[in-house]
């Protein structure tokens, strides 16, 4: 890690004999978070810059992307073959739980892409990576895209309720299909929705509902396996069958204001089959 230039200034005019006023100093050297290092690295994408790469541990780093080799390697060759020009990555909210990092980012990766980001952190480093990716769409009926609407973290007292609100609503009304708690978890009064398809509150809702049943389709959540937060901001990762039943990765971004939640993001993924995979370590 480079020590601040300050710092360095300060550790000089310090005698080498006076060895407690220079731990006191290096004790002040500014430390990266973690969120921090994952914002940094998704940016060295573009920057070409190779210092946040060093946040990736070299011996351990799992990866969940299924067309991305695993091991630092296979982040490597991902980079070999950028257009010119580089990827462009730019990220729209951050958040920290625990041990882990939450992305939402803007891509120009083989294409204009959204996506969510989850790095698991060890020791100040990257041990394992998951994610989601999208096509970048159209506004949806209510004129909102993937990546627009609110992007502040707030109520972090709040973080362990609205985690379990958000969990409830997954396993009620996502998992169990129990639409009579709908309300118990969503705002009667102000639901944003950034679904490509979909439009604002209820209504909206319930008539994307209404046009998959009405053409045969689904979108069914089988298994609940991360609830990740941090204050307003919740995102879970589950499993299911969207559309003609294809096996997917859903990944929903919830805003909790007042005991509800307000505001949602996704990205559906499929997931391909095992044999097409360039890692065995599985989606989720």
């Amino acid at each position: 890690m480079k020590i601040h230039p300050l710092s360095l200034c300060l550790i000089a005019a310090c005698s080498s004999s006076d060895t407690p006023q220079i731990e006191k100093v290096k004790n002040m050297t500014p430390t990266i978070s973690n969120k921090e290092k994952a914002v940094a690295l998704l940016h060295s994408l573009e920057t070409g810059d190779k210092t946040p790469a060093s946040y990736i541990n070299p011996n351990k780093y799992i990866q969940h992307n299924l067309a991305v080799a695993d091991g630092i390697e296979g982040f490597g060759a991902v980079l070999a073959h950028a257009p010119e020009g580089g990827f462009k990555a730019k990220v729209i909210r951050a958040f920290e739980d625990g041990d882990f990092v939450v992305t939402h980012t803007e891509y120009d990766f083989f294409g204009p892409k959204v996506g969510f980001d989850i790095f698991r952190f060890e020791n100040g480093k990257i041990v394992e990576h998951w994610d989601n990716l999208a096509e970048v769409t159209p506004p949806n009926p209510s004129g909102r895209t993937q990546l627009d609407g609110e992007t502040n973290i707030s109520d972090l007292d709040k973080t362990k309720a609205n985690k379990a609100l958000v969990k409830g609503f997954v396993e009620d009304v996502l998992l169990n299909e129990k639409g009579e708690k709908l309300l118990d978890y969503v705002s009667a009064d102000s639901y944003l929705q950034h679904n490509s398809n979909v439009a604002d509150g209820l209504d909206g809702l319930g008539a994307a509902l209404k046009y998959f049943a009405d053409n045969g389709l689904v979108m069914k959540y089988d298994n609940l396996h991360m609830v990740l937060g941090q204050g307003n901001l919740v995102l879970t990762v589950s499993e299911g069958k969207f559309g003609k039943g294809d096996h997917v990765a859903y990944y929903d971004l919830f805003r909790v204001q007042d005991g509800k939640i307000v505001e949602h993001w996704d990205v559906i993924q499929s997931i391909p089959p095992k044999e097409e995979w360039k890692n065995q370590n599985g989606k989720f």
